[in-house]
């Protein structure tokens, strides 16, 4: 095992240095990202309830900002769990304000590459992609005169869109954030490419790579923050870990307090759905905070919320997250330094919070709790269905530009298109930055794809890029608008 050095996955190296202290030059990542219509967009992106109009319900962004504050709190709590002589051996001296700075902006970003539904979104994507692909005339003509195993790879990314794919392809491609290696790594989640099987990847990875990881128009982007930043295939940043425990202990929560707010469940029916639950996660019951176990917390949460004279609910979810997210933060932090040689080459193979603990089980609690009786909820469904039809109703109606010949939706590209009305009119609609992208990367030669291959995955991935760029209710309106027409 090689030395731990922090120092060396902390860098303010980016594609285009412009030459910065560390510090300065993650306060100018920070400034990107904060100020990049990616971000402002989660606002009106759903959370678990697509469409809600109550604002007390949250959105992908309010759902980030609290990611947010958990991963700093796991910050904190790591140094303060090292000693001085373990933060000089690891090279984290001095880099506690880089390391906050990093994870936070890491934490806000995660899930700007969601499509609107989230994954319901996710889902029609590829579930259209997978039933239309082939037969769209270039994929047949292309079926005809080339290879099958020099086609299955990019044919194989396309049915499978993900968000944090995505998230990757708006800092490196759309957007162009010229982020530092470091700050663009810590939102890298998982590492597979898009164009592999997760079936082919070695069984020691299998959890770093179980889902899609970045595309091939971002493969020469990772490859050279891999190199810059010492990290071997398949594997991890080390503060990715740190984003991901914030996060899977931050949704787990608020999607319960979420369906209390809309009265999906009451906090009676909440109190008890928890206990069960836990008891078959958990049976031997072990202490979760100064030997009290978690029905002694929970009984203590609802009893104290039940004097409250304004709001029970509030009460409730706040002596809740105190009494519950600190024994995670804990256990995250706990769970970073005990496998600190892994988490920091990003060999290790499950999230930090994924264990056989008592503190895993609060987690997983609560997540099963929301399975059964949220997200199955006759109202949830019902929107996901919509969610559904409308996703893939949008690429229904933008089909023709993928059923167009190469050199006639060039013909479109270049302004022209006069004798394709209604195609002209589609390609019109599309955003001026995802064309932008779509022109620059026909441009790059990328060996050894056929060219006519390489253009038409470029167009369907620019319409990938169009609709998951979409806030859920302008999809919605775009679907209505489209349907009138059509």
């Amino acid at each position: 095992m090689s030395a731990i050095d922090f120092s060396k996955k902390v860098s303010s190296a980016r594609p285009h240095p412009f030459g910065s202290h560390l510090q300065r030059a993650l306060e100018s990542d920070r400034g990107r990202i904060i100020n990049s219509a990616p971000i402002r967009r989660l606002q009106q992106k759903t959370q678990v309830f697509p469409l809600e109009r109550n604002s007390a319900v949250r959105s992908r962004l309010t759902h980030s900002l609290e990611v947010q504050q958990v991963g700093r709190f796991i910050v904190h709590t790591i140094y303060d769990k090292l000693s001085d002589d373990q933060k000089q051996q690891y090279g984290l001296n001095g880099l506690d304000r880089a390391i906050e700075s990093l994870v936070e902006m890491a934490c806000l970003m995660h899930d700007m590459g969601n499509p609107p539904f989230g994954h319901c979104g996710e889902d029609a994507i590829n579930r259209w992609f997978e039933q239309h692909l082939t037969q769209l005339k270039p994929m047949v003509n292309l079926t005809d005169s080339l290879p099958t195993e020099s086609i299955r790879p990019l044919t194989h990314e396309l049915c499978h869109f993900d968000g944090n794919a995505q998230a990757i392809r708006l800092v490196h491609s759309l957007h162009r954030f010229n982020l530092t290696y470091s700050q663009a790594a810590a939102v890298l989640k998982y590492t597979r490419p898009a164009t592999e099987n997760k079936h082919d990847v070695p069984s020691d990875k299998s959890y770093l790579t179980k889902k899609v990881g970045y595309y091939a128009t971002e493969a020469s982007y990772v490859e050279d923050m891999m190199t810059t930043l010492d990290m071997a295939k398949y594997c991890r940043h080390p503060l990715s870990y740190i984003m991901e425990a914030a996060d899977d202990i931050s949704y787990c929560l608020a999607d319960l307090e979420d369906a209390v707010e809309k009265r999906i469940l009451s906090l009676e029916a909440l109190t008890e759905h928890l206990k069960r639950t836990y008891e078959g996660i958990e049976p031997d019951n072990r202490p979760i905070k100064s030997n009290q176990t978690f029905n002694d917390l929970l009984n203590r949460v609802y009893d104290e919320a039940q004097v409250d004279e304004i709001s029970k609910t509030h009460k409730f979810f706040i002596k809740l997250r105190v009494v519950m997210v600190h024994p995670l933060v804990n256990h995250a932090a706990n769970q970073f330094i005990d496998h600190i040689e892994t988490v920091f080459t990003g060999e290790f193979n499950r999230a930090l919070i994924e264990d056989d603990s008592q503190f895993h089980a609060i987690a997983k609690t609560f997540k099963q709790v929301a399975i059964n009786h949220v997200f199955n909820d006759q109202e949830v469904e019902t929107l996901e269905l919509q969610g559904y039809k409308i996703i893939g109703g949008l690429l229904d109606q933008y089909r023709p530009l993928l059923d167009l010949p190469l050199e006639d939706f060039q013909k479109i590209v270049e302004g022209e298109g006069r004798y394709y009305p209604v195609e002209r009119r589609l390609f019109n609609k599309l955003s001026r930055k995802h064309v932008a992208a779509y022109t620059l990367a026909r441009k790059e030669a990328v060996a050894p794809i056929d060219p006519d291959l390489w253009e038409f995955y470029l167009r369907c991935r620019l319409l990938q890029d169009y609709i998951s760029g979409m806030t859920d209710q302008f999809a919605f309106d775009e679907y209505k608008s489209l349907m009138v027409s059509g």
